[in-house]
């Protein structure tokens, strides 16, 4: 079934402007990989998923995280900087603060439990969740499951087509995002809190990996055509597919045989990672797009022009972090 996708793709790669040599690779104008800008670090997802655990003080992060000092004064500036986090100061002399969120940091709470539930489904092995989540509206176990705005049903990958928005376009990459980061942190985070948002980060654990997944949807499935509309470096590219391949989240498949090549088609649970990529896509489009969203999804079974809800897969409510509860189906030695 999964492979009854249709073969066009979304990018035409002649309206992409040509660009000499030296020049500053080029990338396309996506509230996603805007999103990926900011969070698209293992560290930063981390800190946000303490965040939405009650978690405010730089020695709480440090002691569940185990993260280095100057790591953690970097992430909880950039979140701060971007306004995702708010200081403030819980004793006179100021100079000890809370980390609270802002609008926007509970905003990035779809993207959360996007990734929770993909962890939950595809990273659990025989083991129950680490954490199961609990609905308080409707009282029930909650699996968040993305819904259209307008039929609400639930969205899959193969039901939706893209076309371009206002905001569409190509744009520089900043040198600094072009650079390959990995954040080895799963298995310390892991003896301490276990988490499947740890679990789905130790697969897609950085930004070039977002996008290569983000071109998989839009049906970007060959090596050279991944390379054209990402501006990514060859080594990091096949890097990141061959980490694909191993992990389940894409197949190789052989279209000619002389000489061979191949494309990378998503896996059924490729496939899956659409609830994350959606959620990205929708805050992105909220919050940094200044109203002119790059991107217009349309959901072909209902036939509308739609945004992307996280909701209960219960009740259909959006899913809101006061909303929910958490027990742990292990022994919890940090405390919320």
């Amino acid at each position: 079934m999964m492979d009854t996708l249709v073969e066009t793709s979304f990018t035409d790669f002649s309206q992409i402007p040509k660009k000499n040599i030296n020049e500053a690779p080029l990338e396309r104008n996506c509230s996603v990989g805007r999103t990926v800008s900011i969070i698209g670090d293992t560290w930063t997802f981390m800190i946000l998923r303490e965040c939405y655990f009650g978690i405010k003080r730089f020695s709480q992060f440090q002691q569940i995280l185990k993260i280095p000092r100057t790591t953690l004064s970097s992430r909880l500036q950039l979140l701060t900087e971007k306004g995702i986090l708010h200081k403030v100061s819980y004793n006179s002399s100021t100079t000890r603060f809370d980390y609270r969120l802002t609008a926007q940091g509970f905003g990035l709470y779809s993207v959360m439990v996007s990734l929770i539930a993909f962890g939950d489904k595809w990273l659990s092995g025989s083991n129950p969740p680490p954490v199961q989540l609990f609905h308080r509206s409707c009282a029930c176990k909650l699996n968040p499951i993305v819904a259209c705005s307008q039929c609400r049903r639930e969205i899959k990958s193969i039901d939706v087509n893209y076309r371009n928005g206002p905001g569409s376009g190509w744009s520089n990459i900043d040198p600094e995002r072009v650079k390959s980061r990995h954040s080895h942190f799963y298995k310390s985070t892991e003896s301490i809190r276990p988490s499947s948002v740890a679990r789905a980060l130790s697969i897609i654990s950085d930004r070039w990996s977002f996008m290569v997944v983000r071109e998989s949807f839009f049906g970007i499935r060959r090596f050279d055509e991944l390379q054209t509309a990402l501006g990514i470096s060859p080594n990091i590219l096949a890097n990141r597919l061959n980490k694909f391949i191993q992990n389940g989240i894409l197949k190789k498949v052989a279209y000619q045989d002389a000489p061979p090549r191949f494309e990378y088609k998503l896996t059924a649970m490729g496939h899956d990672l659409f609830g994350p990529f959606t959620a990205m896509l929708e805050w992105g489009d909220q919050w940094l797009s200044n109203n002119k969203p790059p991107l217009i999804l349309t959901h072909l079974v209902c036939r509308n022009d739609f945004k992307p809800l996280v909701v209960c897969n219960h009740c259909g409510e959006v899913i809101l972090p006061q909303q929910v509860r958490y027990e742990m189906s292990y022994k919890n030695p940090v405390p919320f």
